[in-house]
């Protein structure tokens, strides 16, 4: 069966990699022959060679009572405790727009869960009940091709939080440290194979890592910062790799980050950079250097999720408590910002996120 009538197949080939991912779903209902051909990966790698990707950030994203935003001025939860969503933004486009929510979690997201992108799919794991804040350790994801979701294998070692979360893209991803009900913090890694459904135990860190931030770049996973169980929120400048292809663990970094503080902005900006807000400037690490990039804007100087991509950093942030969160482009060559529109409904507090390219 042809793919599109009267067209050869490389020229209908080329015509579907074209499409939006947000039709992906409508694409794949029209025949067998383009469902088949949108699941292959071959379909993957003719969209990435042909520059037809898209990257977008999906964000766990807190509802707004715009109601009450009006007449007070601050942005107020739908409910006595925060009801999250997730939210996709295109900073290519500035459009914002919200996934369906999963059919297990009709009253939102788990509090402080941690998402992932790995190929098509997004994964969900852990985070407290929004109802009873009991900790969970179970696993959600949304697949893109299909718009549908699926109950993936619970995270093993019982409830975890505030732990570090990264993927490798491709098949994998890594969760580290956190705590456990007990306020204990881990130092012990674990890996999700997505396509298989099947967890790993990976060797443990060289100490406990709370509230730490993971980075994977070609094969190795790093994790920054945190705090043991005794120091409770006193952030350490530590840092760790583990090699995926050796498995194991490389000496600790005693004095990785400049100064002590929250990691959750240390992100990955390929060539061997690294990024982090601190203090109400963007650093950039070039050797074992943290030097100074741009200050923040000051409608955005408490950073919540920071990411670099195409020549340029996204920040997402508001000036304080109850403001709303808005989102910054800063382009590294001319130096210069960006604010992108952010419709009311989507300037909730921005908890997580992870970018994907799909």
């Amino acid at each position: 069966m042809e793919l599109i009538s009267a067209l050869p197949e490389d020229v209908a080939r080329d015509c579907l990699i074209r499409i939006s991912y947000q039709h992906f779903p409508v694409v794949s209902s029209v025949s067998k022959a383009w469902n088949t051909e949108i699941q292959s990966p071959e379909f993957r790698r003719r969209r990435t060679t042909a520059n037809q990707t898209q990257k977008i950030l999906v964000a766990v994203q807190s509802r707004v009572d715009s109601d009450e935003k009006r007449r007070t001025g601050l942005l107020v939860k739908a409910a006595t405790n925060p009801v999250y969503q997730l939210s996709v933004l295109e900073p290519k486009t500035g459009n914002w727009s919200e996934l369906p929510p999963a059919p297990e979690l009709p009253n939102g997201l788990p509090m402080f869960c941690r998402i992932a992108g790995v190929g098509y799919d997004l994964v969900v794991i852990g985070g407290w009940d929004p109802d009873s804040w009991k900790a969970s350790n179970s696993v959600f994801i949304y697949n893109f091709l299909s718009a549908t979701w699926r109950r993936g294998a619970d995270m093993p070692g019982g409830p975890r939080t505030f732990f570090a979360c990264v993927s490798d893209n491709h098949h994998t991803v890594y969760v580290a440290g956190g705590h456990d009900d007990e306020k204990n913090a881990l130092k012990s890694v674990l890996a999700y194979d997505v396509s298989r459904d099947a967890w790993t135990a990976l060797p443990d860190m060289s100490r406990e890592r709370d509230e730490c931030k993971g980075i994977f770049r070609g094969g190795v996973l790093r994790v920054v910062g945190g705090y043991c169980t005794e120091m409770q929120g006193r952030f350490e400048r530590t840092a760790e790799e583990f090699d995926s292809a050796t498995c194991k663990w490389g000496p600790v970094e005693e004095e990785f980050l400049d100064v002590a503080t929250c990691p959750r902005t240390c992100v990955d900006g390929g060539d061997d950079e690294l990024y982090i807000c601190c203090d109400g400037d963007v650093l950039i690490l070039k050797g074992d250097t943290w030097q100074t990039v741009v200050k923040v804007p000051e409608e955005i100087r408490n950073v919540s999720y920071m990411e670099a991509r195409e020549g340029a950093l996204l920040l997402i942030g508001s000036g304080g408590f109850g403001q709303p969160h808005m989102s910054f482009l800063f382009d590294l060559k001319s130096s210069n910002w960006a604010k992108l529109a952010s419709p009311e409904n989507y300037s909730g507090h921005v908890q997580f996120g992870c970018s994907l390219e799909i």
